[in-house]
């Protein structure tokens, strides 16, 4: 019987370090949510309040049935309402909190591509290096076999030279001895 790797599968899972980035994103984002949340309440509804007769998102609502008092003002049943502005406050987060992600994002993909634009002209740049001391070398290699060509050509005619004047020699004794 085949025993159930799931636990493994997990602990694995748990290890890699990609689940402490995903834990830290999650806490950030959370974070980020606050401070989007705060940012609507704080300083957007004030704003807003100018436009609205009770002063705030949150008032605009349709009640469907009111709160039910007793005699002492408490309240018995709670009123039943379509709250309008928490909704529409709502959206305003995620609109917000939306556009944030999509700049940093847009920032982290022109980064990644700056950064391998960069990567490649170095590439480039690495390679058009090693091309010039390559083409350096074979230079250097024709250049010296250029003159190993030459001192060749060069001791070839020294010693042509110096039979021609062996013979001229000889030429000149069997002259004499004739």
């Amino acid at each position: 019987m085949k025993k159930s790797t799931f636990f493994k599968d997990f602990k694995a899972f748990i290890s890699r370090g990609n689940v402490l980035d995903m834990a830290i994103g999650v806490i950030v984002g959370a974070s980020f949510g606050q401070i989007v949340s705060g940012l609507v309440n704080y300083i957007l509804n004030p704003f807003v309040a100018l436009f609205v007769k009770s002063g705030s998102l949150d008032s605009i609502k349709t009640v469907i049935t009111p709160a039910v008092l007793d005699e002492a003002g408490n309240v018995v049943t709670a009123e039943t309402a379509i709250l309008w502005g928490s909704w529409l406050q709502t959206i305003i987060d995620f609109l917000i909190t939306s556009f944030c992600i999509f700049v940093i994002i847009r920032l982290a993909s022109k980064a990644r591509a700056a950064a391998e634009k960069v990567k490649e002209s170095d590439k480039g740049e690495l390679e058009a290096k090693v091309k010039a001391e390559a083409e350096a070398k074979e230079a250097d290699a024709k250049a010296k076999a250029e003159a190993e060509a030459k001192e060749q050509r060069q001791k070839q005619l020294e010693d042509s030279l110096l039979n021609q004047e062996k013979l001229l020699q000889e030429i000149k004794e069997l002259m004499k001895n004739k």
